[in-house]
């Protein structure tokens, strides 16, 4: 069954037991520990190609066959395992370590794609995490080729991603299969989650499952943390780098029974140091100290199983001119930026299980945050406030057999809103009920289609329907050919998602009333497994196109003034991308991938005029390079990533004429931001329980010149630091060290 409809935030069980299909489980066990989930284990009939992976959680499901009994399970490091099948169904593997192995060589790959999906999903694991310092989840895309990641601007150290040519907001980002990335969050969210947290990230294009919302437009991240009752006992990792950012992780989990588990995920780090490097009188990073912590609790049993937990989070940053102070705030002494945010959340989810019938599943999913943030730009205030409360409510069963399965549910999202900007009062409050109904046809994991819909009730946008359909066929073993097509829709929240520019003198214009954003996404992929001799490798190759029938608009083209308003015309993202991954020689990866983005969205222009223009601050190009070697043992391993980032189109910086019409944007020249590399590598020594690692960022110590607009006059116009296009900062080298104690 595909992982991301598995509903695995509140149960892990299988989708099939009938006579017709095997189902199991993959694991290891030290001595002493628990069982831990083996991915990308390969099981398959002996003597056959009919064969199977494992998924992230070890699961997999493997048709019978008539030539043999006997079913095969091997992975890199571990004794195969040759299993005779009577009447079984539903199987407990557990695979012992090579023997003539001295010390653990578990080796597993970096990404996968993966195999049992509809959905074109890469899997991101820990050892592609460890690629990198992956400090917060916005730094452990660095080696992935379909997600991008950028300043939002030259001061307030925001990040924004990128995936088929649209900004992280189209993306649905959950955590666990929880909405959380979203609304206010998506300011300085991607910063909120430590890489040390993370147990694997799933990246899903196209528009995702209707089980998990109507938000995913061109794309689903589901990131899952480390679990209580798998993960390391104790586990800390710390990380000082040249610009004086220091950070402290330290992640606690205890068997307090069979049945009970318990897990603390903490974080701290800090940066104090004022950096301007290209003297422009700025800061180049903003000063910031953060706190974070998650308190988890798990209880399994036969038929049951229930997780919930606390999170809160602190972060304080200070950025502007180098010489401004707190007490400075408010003045025209020194233009200053501070944001101090506070953010509480509790989650539960339960699961009722059905061990004689692993098909079969009911959960339920609820999920309560509050998110608090206030900033200041110079003299002008920024308040957000935002109280959300997310349930739901999924059964999943057969229809007859297992090549018939389904998911209905039940959902509901409410979220209040109160923002303040300057003269503006942004208020709002949506509750919005849901269905939702998905019906899988599997037929021997060759074909599987999935058709899903979900009707929502938005209290101020009406009725909103939601159809969504993914289809996986593999030609052969080593061929599959998937395809999607999705409609998307969200409310946009203007203010926090072009936070970065309003760290500028721009005077911020709504024309209109903002309505809600709706897209559609058509898409398709070819993945191919190949063997050239000794060497193992995938080729990957997707289009997609995601059509707005409305989109917000901000629009920056003249340089006085971000105006807001709903899209009255055309708006389309085409996305083209080609990925090869190779295993030349043992222990020695390499990945190579293009991009190619086509990004335009209709502006008005002067004189009623509209003007279908390509999309600001998207690279058209983009090209990766990754290789990793590893000596044996993993004792050593050596990581480098090189990055082309192509150009990129601009908004007009240049002078304009006072008496003309402010009301809508005028058609001026634009510019194009130059392509540029950037190199980041790592080398790490690994112990029994120790790891030391060495790395850096930007090695070509490439960086944007004048990255803020007219910096010696930061009060008057034409001052703009939302125009950052590459690296603000030069190369950066940074240490770190890793300490686990298993179980």
């Amino acid at each position: 069954m595909t992982k991301y409809l598995t509903g695995g935030f509140f149960f892990l069980i299988s989708l099939s037991l009938s006579a017709q299909r095997i189902t199991g489980s993959v694991n290891e066990q030290a001595a002493g520990a628990a069982l831990k989930p083996i991915t990308g284990a390969n099981v398959y009939w002996s003597g056959t190609s009919h064969a199977t992976a494992t998924d992230t959680a070890g699961r997999f499901s493997i048709p019978r066959v008539t030539q043999t009994n006997l079913l095969i399970v091997s992975f890199v490091g571990f004794q195969n395992d040759t299993i005779k099948i009577g009447q079984e169904s539903d199987l407990q593997i557990v695979l012992r370590a090579d023997q003539a192995l001295k010390e653990v060589v578990v080796r597993g790959n970096a990404n996968a794609i993966d195999r049992l999906s509809p959905h074109q999903t890469e899997i991101i694991t820990t050892r592609a995490l460890a690629k990198a310092a992956c400090c917060n989840l916005s730094e452990s895309f660095e080696t992935n080729a379909s997600v991008s990641v950028s300043y939002s601007d030259a001061v307030t150290g925001s990040k924004q991603i990128q995936m088929l040519g649209l900004s992280g907001t189209y993306i649905q980002t959950n955590v666990e299969n929880i909405p959380g990335l979203r609304g206010l969050a998506s300011t300085f969210g991607l910063n909120f989650i430590p890489g040390t947290w993370i147990q694997s990230i799933d990246v899903g294009k196209g528009a995702g499952s209707v089980v998990n919302g109507y938000e995913s437009m061109t794309g689903q991240i589901n990131i899952e943390l480390q679990k209580p009752d798998t993960h390391d006992k104790l586990y800390l990792n710390t990380y000082v780098n040249s610009f004086g950012r220091g950070e402290v992780n330290l992640n606690l989990a205890h068997q307090l029974s069979e049945k009970w588990s318990t897990g603390l995920l903490t974080h701290a780090s800090t940066l104090q140091n004022r950096i301007d490097k290209n003297k422009d009188g700025f800061l180049d990073l903003p000063l910031y100290t953060q706190f974070n912590g998650i308190n988890r609790w798990k209880y399994q049993s036969q038929k049951m199983m229930a997780q919930f937990g606390v999170k809160a989070l602190y972060e304080d940053r200070l950025g502007g001119q180098k010489d401004f102070r707190p007490e400075m705030k408010g003045t025209l002494q020194s233009y200053g930026f501070g944001s101090r945010v506070n953010r509480y959340e509790f989650f539960s989810k339960i699961a009722r299980l059905f061990p004689d019938k692993p098909y079969k599943g009911l959960g339920f999913i609820m999920n309560a945050s509050l998110h608090d943030s206030k900033s200041y730009f110079g003299i002008n205030n920024y308040n957000g406030r935002q109280e959300t409360l997310y349930g739901n409510l999924i059964y999943q069963s057969i229809i007859g057999s297992t090549n018939h399965s389904y998911k209905a549910g039940i959902s509901y999202l409410y979220d209040h809103y109160d923002e303040l900007y300057r003269h503006f009062s942004l208020k709002r409050k949506e509750s919005v009920p849901g269905a939702f109904f998905e019906y899988t046809f599997n037929h021997l994991d060759k074909f599987v289609a999935v058709a899903g819909g979900r009707v929502d009730f938005h209290n101020l946008y009406g009725t909103q329907w939601t159809p969504r359909l993914h289809l996986k066929y593999s030609l052969t073993d080593q061929t599959t050919l998937r395809a999607s097509a999705g409609k998307g829709f969200r409310v946009a929240n203007p203010l926090a998602e072009y936070y970065g520019n309003l760290v500028s003198s721009r005077l911020v214009v709504f024309t209109e009333a903002i309505r809600p954003e709706i897209s559609w996404n058509y898409g398709a992929s070819l993945t191919q497994e190949y063997k050239l001799g000794e060497m193992n490798g995938t080729l990957v190759v997707d289009y997609y196109r995601t059509n707005f029938e409305n989109q917000l608009v901000a629009d920056l083209e003249d340089p006085r003034y971000i105006y807001f308003y709903n899209l009255n015309g055309k708006a389309f993202a085409n996305s083209f991308q080609a990925e090869v991954n190779l295993t030349p020689i043992k222990r020695f990866d390499l990945k190579l991938a293009y991009r190619l983005f086509d990004v335009k969205q209709t502006l008005n222009g002067a004189n009623d005029r509209n003007i279908l223009e390509q999309k600001m601050m998207v690279s058209r190009d983009r090209v990766l390079f990754n290789a990793g070697y590893a000596l044996p043992y993993d004792k050593w391993k050596f990581d480098g990533t090189l990055q082309w980032n192509g150009k990129k189109r601009l908004p007009y910086m240049g002078p304009v004429d006072e008496h003309m019409d402010h009301g809508l944007t005028m058609e001026m020249p634009s510019t194009m931001a130059p392509s540029f590399f950037n190199l980041n590598a790592q080398i790490t020594r690994t112990f029994p329980k120790w790891d030391i690692y060495l790395g850096g960022e930007n090695l070509a110590n490439f960086r944007q010149k004048n990255p803020i607009m007219n910096a010696e006059n930061p009060f008057q116009q034409g001052f703009d630091a939302g125009m950052a296009w590459g690296p603000v900062t030069g190369r950066m080298i940074y240490a770190g060290m890793r300490y686990k104690i298993v179980r």
